[in-house]
């Protein structure tokens, strides 16, 4: 305790030996001078009093009538007066020395002032400073972690690149295999066309060998009903059947051509005009067959019946349908709308309440689809984003932002993993589910309306522009075959079962039909009624791929065999159809419009 009262008190001794040191150092000349001059005041006044001793003691003397000091008085008194005038003058400086004095103590008190300040700032500084070294010391500490993590990242990058560098050769390993796969499987092809063209080539040899010596008998023996009766094509002949009859009849068997004809009728020897007749009846005889077949085809009675019974009509939205697709498993209708929802409705229960409304858009929806086991459900909307949904649980599983522009259609490519997008914006956009993000940005150069996957890997995506284009876009190659081009901008595309068949809907008020394999249209359909409804008006194609069905702004639906003959006219919505979808499964129709309705139609 005594050595903290020690400590104490010469800590307080050194505090006010330095504050006097400060507040005397600034005054030390002046007192000096002033004790000078008190000293100086001091000694003229002890000669003021010894001059006033000896002023007394003359004036002693002088009244003692003493004449011979009256010089040394006159003397005295000079000096008297002198040191009078000398004090005066000092009494003056004194005066002055003290005004100085007071001037100085009123500049130490400002700058007493100045310097309380100073220190108040010092103290704010000081205290700023510690802060600062505090904030600093926190940034050392997290750029020490950003470090640390930064290596971590390095290493995992490091880490990553030798595994893809590994997966990319053993990428390339699989494609050098895959090509020489290829190659084999073309030579395989190419060994078993050239086989197959031999066959052909001895059995249409064999065939002409026939019919030469069937028609030869038939010349040489024309009434005999057993020679006739040999032949397979001479069969339907009459005693007076001519060549022309003859080679008809042939042409409508289907065990012969019309390279084994041609070389038939010139072994017989017909001449020029019989020739010509013959080949002229017998190629009006095949046409009409023909034209027998696909007529037919075309009235249903070689295919399926049409759905021309209206099963249920409900109101889907609370605004404009824009949207249709049917389950692939069940008899379960999806729709999407304006009113930014997308519902799911049981047509096998014949219930008019929806089985399900899926929520998270923020804008109205412009497609729906499932995937191929119908366990989720995808769709895109004006907010720029398209949307994944759980069909069990009714749950919003995914959701993918990143166009610029209203997302029109989506599909999945190779499912369940990835989805591919088009939008407006003029891109299509390849989604990965697993990280949510987009993996692979195609530039088309104009808006999509529409696009379609060729099959469940997703190796090909069709896509249907503003421009008037088909593009096609190969994913494995990233490479694009060449676009074809329509007369309009494209409304919406299909695919065929098979995906060899492709139909285009044109907003020149007609479909196209495609043949992917050529990529060349082969059929175009088309009414004088027929209109198409908007910009997102869909066509789709029935299950077997050979009927074609398409809504038109009147109202109506049209149905057309591919053939390009038109089957039925559906009525059932008094405003624009804009989606129509045939279920997978079995003949059923639906459709949605601007009036706000779904209708199914079935058979009758």
């Amino acid at each position: 305790m005594s050595t903290e009262e020690h400590v104490w008190r010469a800590h307080v001794v050194r505090r006010l030996r330095e504050r006097n040191r400060k507040e005397c150092d600034n005054f030390k000349e002046i007192i000096e001078q002033n004790n000078r001059l008190i000293d100086h005041v001091a000694q003229l006044k002890a000669d003021n009093l010894k001059i006033s001793v000896e002023n007394e003691q003359l004036r002693s003397a002088v009244s003692t009538g003493g004449t011979g000091s009256n010089v040394a008085i006159a003397t005295l008194e000079k000096k008297l007066l002198s040191q009078q005038e000398e004090l005066t003058e000092l009494h003056k400086r004194k005066g002055e020395n003290s005004q100085m004095i007071v001037d100085l103590n009123q500049k130490v008190e400002q700058q007493r002032i100045i310097i309380s300040e100073k220190e108040h700032s010092l103290v704010e500084q000081q205290t700023n400073n510690n802060r600062l070294r505090a904030e600093v010391q926190l940034l050392h500490s997290s750029l020490e972690e950003l470090k640390k993590l930064n290596n971590t990242m390095l290493d995992e990058h490091t880490a990553l690149q030798l595994a893809f560098s590994s997966l990319e050769e053993k990428l390339r390993g699989v494609q050098d295999e895959n090509r020489r796969l290829l190659e084999r499987l073309m030579q395989y092809k190419s060994k078993d066309a050239d086989k197959l063209n031999e066959e052909n080539e001895s059995i249409i040899r064999k065939r002409s060998a026939k019919l030469k010596r069937d028609l030869e008998d038939a010349v040489r023996e024309p009434s005999s009903s057993s020679n006739a009766a040999s032949s397979p094509g001479a069969a339907s002949l009459q005693r007076n059947s001519s060549p022309a009859q003859f080679v008809g009849g042939l042409i409508g068997d289907e065990d012969f051509d019309e390279a084994a004809i041609n070389g038939a009728m010139e072994a017989i020897g017909l001449d020029d005009n019989e020739y010509i007749s013959a080949r002229f009846t017998a190629g009006e005889i095949a046409e009409n067959s023909r034209a027998s077949i696909d007529t037919l085809k075309a009235t249903g009675y070689l295919g399926q019946a049409n759905p021309t019974k209206i099963l249920m009509k409900f109101e889907a939205h609370e605004n404009e349908s824009h949207a249709v697709r049917w389950s692939p498993v069940e008899r379960m209708v999806a729709t999407g709308g304006a009113d930014r929802k997308v519902k799911l409705w049981d047509i096998g229960k014949n219930s008019t309440e929806p089985r399900a409304v899926l929520s998270g858009s923020s804008a109205g929806i412009n497609s729906v689809d499932f995937d191929s086991t119908g366990a989720y459900i995808l769709g895109t909307s004006n907010d720029y984003g398209a949307r994944v949904w759980t069909v069990m649980d009714n749950r919003l599983r995914h959701t993918l932002t990143g166009h610029s522009g209203k997302v029109m259609a989506a599909k999945y490519v190779q499912e369940p993993i990835k989805v591919v997008t088009g939008s407006h914006d003029r891109t299509l956009k390849i989604w990965d589910l697993r990280s949510i993000a987009c993996i692979e940005t195609k530039f088309a150069g104009s808006s999509c309306n529409d696009l379609v996957t060729t099959d469940s890997l997703g190796s090909t995506i069709i896509s249907g522009h503003y421009d008037k284009k088909i593009r096609f876009w190969d994913i494995r190659t990233e490479k694009q075959a060449d676009d074809v081009l329509m007369p309009a901008k494209i409304t919406s595309l299909d695919l065929s079962k098979d995906c060899n068949y492709l139909i285009c809907s044109v907003r020149d008020d007609t479909i196209k039909l495609l043949d992917l394999r050529k990529n060349q249209v082969i059929s175009t359909f088309t009414n004088e009624h027929f209109k198409i409804s908007c910009d997102f008006a869909r066509a789709s194609f029935n299950s077997s791929g050979l009927k074609i069905a398409c809504g038109s702004a009147d109202g109506a639906i049209y149905i057309w065999n591919v053939n390009g003959f038109l089957e039925a006219t559906l009525k059932g919505h008094s405003t624009a159809v804009n989606a129509v979808s045939w279920s997978p499964n079995n003949n059923l129709l639906a459709s949605v419009g601007k009036n706000k309705r779904c209708t199914i139609y079935s058979e009758s």
